[in-house]
């Protein structure tokens, strides 16, 4: 009779081939963390229309998840214009009424004033506030929900703690999230409106930085609402996806804070580039890092 030789425990065979090192463990146990806080963490925003629009009757139905609009666009007429003119953006009372400082309203719309301005100069000739221009772009904030100061800091602190622990930061904290909701139209010399817009977003665990301010989150969706608005301007059409297109060079050196294409744009101030991007990173205000801008911009 023949006998197999037992291996020693030693040098027997692992049950479990296949194992994880540590830094993958981590991962794995960080990952679904992560996503389960990013997918509670999204604060809602009704679309709301202020009155201010000439016309409300040519918006398409609601649409959009992170993002959502109704739209109203004349691809034919757009395309003809070469010069625009931003009026600097009001609040509706019921807007105005939730942040309490006046100075963080002016903050929220120069943001969205220079936003929007950068971004038009890629096709149109932008023209200071009251000059004849071919488009003349007005935008009301309809709404804001302000930022919990206290959970921002809390977050900051656990999301930038966590990414020194882990290989994948925590995202953060799926409470106190702010929004904005704004409505715009663009209309030609005889008044007629070419394009309009009623938008809202809400702030969400995971793309939007939480910073100690009470429109720290108004503040970054405003950029949001102009890249959007700007764009259906540019293109001419609703716009449909991501876009996922380079931004152009004077896009570029202006977000760095250098001068805009158009001195128009300078009346909204300039973008606090770098410095900007690591105050929000590390949860400071953007009142920290926001630039004045020049007096031709009244409120």
């Amino acid at each position: 009779m023949r006998y197999r030789r037992r291996r020693p425990d030693s040098v027997r065979s692992n049950p479990f081939p296949f194992s994880f090192p540590p830094a993958s463990r981590d991962l794995s146990l960080a990952l679904p963390v992560a996503l389960a806080m990013a997918a509670a963490g999204c604060s809602s925003v009704p679309l709301k229309e202020a009155g201010t629009l000439s016309s409300y009757d040519n918006l398409g139905a609601p649409k959009g998840k992170l993002s959502k609009s109704r739209v109203y666009v004349d691809g034919t007429r757009l395309g003809t214009a070469k010069t625009v003119s931003i009026v600097p953006t009001t609040f509706a009372f019921s807007a105005a009424t939730r942040v309490k400082s006046d100075a963080d309203r002016v903050m929220v719309a120069n943001a969205l004033d220079r936003a929007l301005c950068i971004s038009l100069s890629d096709k149109y000739q932008l023209v200071s506030a009251g000059q004849p221009a071919d488009l003349t772009i007005r935008s009301v904030v309809t709404d804001i929900v302000p930022t919990n100061k206290a959970m921002a800091g809390v977050s900051t602190v656990v999301t930038v703690g966590t990414g020194f622990m882990l290989p994948v930061g925590v995202p953060r904290l799926p409470a106190g999230l702010g929004g904005l909701a704004v409505e715009a139209e663009a209309v030609d010399r005889g008044g007629v409106q070419r394009a309009a817009i009623v938008w809202s977003r809400g702030a969400n665990s995971l793309q939007n930085n939480p910073r100690v301010s009470e429109v720290g989150d108004a503040y970054s969706l405003a950029s949001k609402f102009s890249s959007e608005f700007s764009s259906m301007l540019i293109k001419g059409k609703e716009p449909k996806g991501l876009d996922i297109s380079l931004p152009s060079g004077q896009r570029m050196k202006s977000w760095l804070g250098g001068k805009p294409k158009y001195a128009a744009c300078d009346a909204f101030g300039r973008p606090p580039g770098l410095m900007g991007a690591v105050a929000a990173k590390y949860g400071a205000p953007p009142q920290w890092t926001e630039k004045k801008p020049k007096p031709a911009a009244t409120y």
